[in-house]
């Protein structure tokens, strides 16, 4: 949707917000160009999803808890979220390093899956 409204002969255009995702983009006259169906459609939730877990790499994975596996751009050095899960609060860091390793709390998880806990806050670093 940015890529529509980098100018504003474009914004003028696209007629709807820049930030959300529309359903369709019309290329007949009198309307080429313009969004159409923003806040309407299901595409904005699957962008979201798109970024959440092919972008970032969280996972969920069943009962044993969530990975975090990303597939980010070379020369991100690093990035964190916070992910709120029932009564808990996870912390990811992720960052670069020479050897790839998953940690919860400073404790290695050799599995690489990242455990459910029922309640508090945890620490997690991701080296990739």
């Amino acid at each position: 949707p940015i890529n529509h409204s980098e100018t504003p002969l474009e914004c003028e255009r696209y007629k709807v917000e820049p930030y959300v995702m529309t359903a369709d983009v019309y290329f007949r006259e009198p309307n080429i160009g313009r969004g159409g169906w923003s806040w309407y459609t299901g595409a904005a939730g699957w962008m979201y999803r798109v970024g959440i877990e092919a972008i970032l790499g969280l996972k969920l994975n069943g009962d044993k808890g969530f990975t975090v596996e990303p597939s980010v751009p070379y020369d991100w050095e690093e990035y964190s979220m916070e992910f709120k899960y029932h009564g808990c609060i996870y912390n990811i860091l992720v960052k670069k390093g020479t050897e790839k390793a998953v940690r919860m709390n400073g404790e290695i998880l050799e599995d690489g899956i990242i455990p459910w806990r029922d309640s508090g806050e945890y620490n997690v670093e991701v080296i990739i």
